[in-house]
Parts: C-alpha cells; sequence; structure tokens
C-alpha cells in the first residue's frame, strides 16, 4: 500500500487518535473569500473560535503541492497573503500534487480531504450550487457531487444567494444527500436568513445531529449530511439591499462575461463593494456561527464513542 499522500499536522493527529474534536476549516474562504489583509485576521479568529470550545481546528490547504490537514502560522499567512494562491477543487487535486500548486482548498476538496483524514465535521460559510440559468450553461458545483459520496457533515448558511437555491435543493435531494435545518423548517441563503424555501427535516441539537451521523453509519451510507445554520434576522443582510445589489451584480458578470470559477469571487467582491462592507461584516458572522455549531457537533461526536 503506498503511503497517504496527506500531511496532517501533530495537533490534528493526537486529537484525531485520542478520539478528541477535530473541525476541519476550508482554505478558499481565507485566500478569495475576503480582502487582504482583514482575510489573516479573520482566519485566526475562526481557529481560536474552535480553540477556545476545546476543539481542534484543522485548516486544509495545499502547500507547494502537499494537501495539509491543519496549518501551521506559515502556511495559514502564506494561504491569506500569497496572491499566486489559485482555488482547487477535488478534481484538481492530483494535478496540483504533481505540479507543487499552492491552492485553497473548496468545499469539494476540503470534504474530499477532511474524509480521508478521519475528520467528521467540517464547517465553511456557504455552499456552491447549482448556478443561474444552468440549463443552458450546464454551470453547477462540484460541491454537490462530493458531498454525495463523503461522509463528512458539513454546517453552511446554506448555497449562496447568488445561485439557484431551489434547482441546488433538488440536485440535493436526488443526490440523496439528508439536509437538515438547525432550529428552522426554512432553508437559509447565505446572507439572508430565509431563502423561501423549506426544510424537511428540523432538527434541535448537536446531539440529534451526532444521531443521524450515527445513523448513516450503520446504514453503510456514504453521503454527507448537510446542516443548515441560518443566521437570526436580527444579523442578516437587510434583505432590501440584498435583492437591489444581487440584481445589479448578476447584470455586471453576464455584462462582463464572467464564468465558471470566476463568477462566485466576482460577485461576492460586487456585494462588499457596493454594501459598503456590510457584506463582508455578515461573511465573517456566518462563518463564526458555522464553526460555533460545528464545534457543538464535533464535540457531540467525540462523546458517542466515550464511556
Amino acid at each position: 500500500m503506498s503511503p497517504s499522500p496527506l500531511v496532517v499536522s501533530d495537533a490534528v493527529a493526537a486529537a484525531l487518535e485520542s478520539g478528541r474534536p477535530v473541525v476541519a476549516l476550508e482554505s478558499t474562504i481565507i485566500s478569495h473569500g475576503f480582502p487582504r489583509p482583514q482575510n489573516l485576521a479573520a482566519a485566526r479568529r475562526f481557529e481560536q473560535v474552535l480553540v477556545d470550545r476545546g476543539v481542534t481546528p484543522a485548516t486544509i490547504a495545499v502547500v507547494d503541492g502537499v494537501p495539509r490537514i491543519g496549518l501551521d502560522e506559515d502556511g495559514l499567512t502564506r494561504i491569506a497573503e500569497d496572491p499566486a494562491v489559485i482555488k482547487v477543487s477535488g478534481r484538481d487535486l492530483a494535478v496540483a500534487m504533481v505540479q507543487g500548486i499552492t491552492g485553497a482548498t473548496t468545499v469539494a476538496a476540503t470534504a474530499l480531504l477532511a474524509a480521508r483524514a478521519g475528520i467528521r465535521v467540517f464547517s465553511t460559510g456557504g455552499l456552491g450550487g447549482v448556478h443561474r440559468r444552468a440549463a443552458e450553461s450546464f454551470d453547477e458545483s462540484a460541491d454537490l457531487t462530493a458531498l454525495s459520496r463523503l461522509p463528512v457533515t458539513v454546517v453552511s448558511a446554506g448555497v449562496k444567494s447568488i445561485l439557484d437555491i431551489r434547482a441546488t435543493l433538488e440536485r440535493l435531494e436526488t443526490l440523496g444527500v439528508p439536509v437538515l435545518g438547525y432550529r428552522t423548517s426554512r432553508y437559509p441563503a447565505f446572507y439572508v436568513s430565509d431563502s423561501g424555501s423549506d426544510i424537511d427535516w428540523r432538527v434541535e441539537s448537536a446531539e440529534e445531529i451526532a444521531a443521524v451521523m450515527a445513523q448513516q453509519d450503520a446504514l453503510g451510507l456514504q453521503s454527507a449530511v448537510l446542516v443548515a445554520n441560518p443566521l437570526p434576522p436580527s444579523r442578516q443582510l437587510d434583505p432590501g439591499l440584498h435583492d437591489r445589489v444581487l440584481a445589479d451584480a448578476l447584470a455586471a458578470a453576464h455584462r462582463e462575461r464572467v464564468t465558471g470559477k470566476a463568477v462566485t469571487p466576482f460577485l461576492l467582491a460586487y456585494f462588499q463593494q457596493h454594501t459598503h462592507g456590510a457584506s463582508l461584516e455578515v461573511n465573517i458572522d456566518i462563518a463564526v456561527a458555522n464553526i460555533t455549531l460545528g464545534a457543538e457537533i464535533a464535540t457531540a461526536w467525540a462523546q458517542r464513542d466515550r464511556p
């Protein structure tokens, strides 16, 4: 058997070995989700949220062609500050490794590497999904198919509101990925708390989510469990402002012929500029809330295996 190509940090390896809680964190939120220099401060804050709750953070990225599960300070700084860092999805991992690329991992790549390392809980901001006009462009995030075959519980504030949320939920149903609303029966839309779509299953606690994970395992199911965790309405982006900026952003992307991987960063940057920074604050609130819930789920999961 070939040795694992993953490099797991000492802290993450020790936590996994002893059965202590670990939460995976993606790195594209650092490299492409926030402007410099706020992104490095945000990355440190996200890890500290976990440490303060007795949970080991495992920020994941590819550094010089090596998939790393848990970054040291130099690795975190490199992902945040190096403008040459690219986005790496699951399909890109092998090529990035061969070519010695430094890349920030998307949801799909982070979930894949977390699963390979034995990490069961992953917190992020928003998921990728089916893009608007996908019937013409066939533009659909690799996040969806990746999550259909990776046994990781992913906490997010829904899919980004720039996407076709109803179509995304339909695809998740087809792919057999369970979606749980954390104390809600309505699916969130990232910046705003309610997308207008219902969720079939509502859960009330981290312990209940851990129990669902255990039953997924008992049934031999290999898909992710998606936990939708909306911000309270008092902390969401003003819905009226959101709708106006979204319409303008979509028109600008179409006018400038932005396509593929460039769409999401373009639209997020447009939001940051045209909400005068309000969307950035909401984005940070979303990440912190999801990481906090991820810590609770990972702790509940770890406690299930203890006497």
